[in-house]
């Protein structure tokens, strides 16, 4: 008789070594040992060892087991540094000679899986939708989206705000189109700020607790008939704020899809969204962390919410003259600023110089500068979600000496003068001839 069987195997992890197994009983005589890889579902067979015993030179070892009525063979394949190739099922086929006829063999086989896991390569956490701008009277959905590559099988992905995991409603579909997920506008009559007294505003605002959903009635991400206003001064301020408060906690709705990639692993990719509300997520801290049995402790990725501040910004030349290329750039903020702001320029009391009424990016080039642009003024608005501050910088235009002042004539000198320098010249070189 023949039987053969392979001991299962735990999951691995990529790079460990790894020893499989095939472990057979009889009573006959061994031919042969043969490994196979098994590939394509099963239609291809791929020989990754094999030991001849008519051949073998180990053959004598095996003597002191025949007194025995069953022999047991154990034939071992040891893979020094797994990859995740080498995932998927082996086979073991074990040849016995036949009682009968030495000429004819007689087969079995076992199989087992070899499950080899790879723990996440990279983990990043990003804004949907950015740049985007800041809106002071809309309430706007947010979303923060964390993206882990790397990993098999695919990691399990949650976020947590300021150290603590959220409650999130699971949300099978992102929000799309004008349905229950969509904000509404909050700026109509009966939200008209000019009506709201200041301490009905200041009653309405919430507190720094506990940001996440209790057992309140669930409601839209746009809870806007909970929302009261806020009296702010009509004045020209460098950093706005929103006109409303939400009066519930915010409902936060997550979102996990994975895709395979052709290495094998998983991208898997988490979504939080929620109505965002600057005055209590500016400043919130939110991490994306992912447990995996690759990985002996999660693995996170962390931003905080910030608004931009203090703008900085260069202009190049310094000293700006007719007819030069002047290039205006904000370098950076006071902070660090998370998302990625919107930058629009726009000219104070007219438009650019190319005739538009604005210019989105973060660099504003003024070709050929002309000296009507001397003391014009340009303001760069950077916003993102959060909020908007403003900074304006003036152009200051200096006289270009290679080009002719305007009330000079074309050979460059003034009217009125040409017949007292030719007299002047004519007498020296008279003098000149003289002596």
């Amino acid at each position: 008789y023949l039987t053969v069987s392979i001991e299962p195997l735990p999951p691995v992890v990529v790079g460990d070594a790894v020893t499989l197994k095939c472990n057979f009983k009889t009573d006959g005589k061994m031919r042969e040992i043969v490994w196979y890889r098994v590939t394509d579902g099963g239609t291809i067979k791929q020989k990754i060892f094999t030991f001849d015993a008519m051949f073998s030179t180990n053959f004598s070892q095996m003597e002191n087991y025949r007194k025995r009525e069953d022999l047991v063979y154990q034939s071992t394949v040891r893979l020094p540094e797994v990859r995740i190739s080498d995932n998927g099922p082996y086979e073991c086929h074990v040849g016995i000679y036949d009682r009968a006829t030495r000429e004819k063999v007689v087969l079995a086989s076992g199989n087992v899986f070899l499950n080899v896991m790879a723990p996440p390569t990279s983990i990043s956490v990003l804004a949907a939708d950015t740049p985007a701008p800041f809106s002071r009277y809309q309430a706007q959905n947010f979303t923060l989206v964390c993206v882990v590559s790397g990993g098999k099988p695919a990691p399990l992905v949650y976020f947590k705000r300021d150290g603590e995991p959220i409650e999130a409603t699971p949300l099978p579909e992102p929000p799309v189109g004008a349905g229950s997920w969509a904000p509404r506008n909050l700026l109509h009559r009966d939200l008209d700020d000019t009506k709201v007294p200041k301490s009905l505003a200041a009653e309405g605002e919430p507190g720094m607790g506990n940001p996440f959903p209790t057992a309140d009635p669930p409601r839209g991400l746009a809870a806007e008939r909970d929302s009261v206003t806020e009296s702010i001064p009509e004045t020209v301020v460098s950093r706005e704020f929103p006109r409303w408060v939400h009066m519930a906690e915010p409902i936060y709705y997550f979102r996990h899809t994975h895709a395979p990639v052709s290495d094998g692993t998983v991208e898997a990719r988490a979504t939080l969204t929620w109505t965002l509300n600057p005055q209590i997520d500016n400043e919130a801290l939110f991490s994306c962390e992912v447990k995996h049995p690759a990985l002996s402790m999660p693995m996170q990725s962390e931003v905080t919410l910030v608004a931009p501040k203090g703008p900085k910004i260069m202009m190049t030349p310094t000293r700006a003259h007719v007819g030069d290329t002047v290039r205006i750039l904000v370098q950076g903020f006071q902070n660090e600023v998370f998302p990625e702001p919107l930058f629009t320029w726009t000219r104070v009391g007219s438009r650019l110089l190319d005739g538009s009424a604005e210019h989105d990016g973060k660099e504003l080039v003024l070709e050929r500068v002309p000296a009507e642009l001397n003391g014009s003024m340009y303001r760069c608005t950077a916003q993102n979600p959060l909020g908007s501050t403003d900074t304006h910088t003036r152009l200051i235009v200096f006289e270009n000496p290679n080009i002719p002042r305007g009330p000079e004539d074309s050979n460059g000198s003034l009217p009125g003068h040409c017949g007292f320098r030719f007299v002047l010249a004519l007498t020296l070189t008279v003098i000149l001839e003289l002596t």
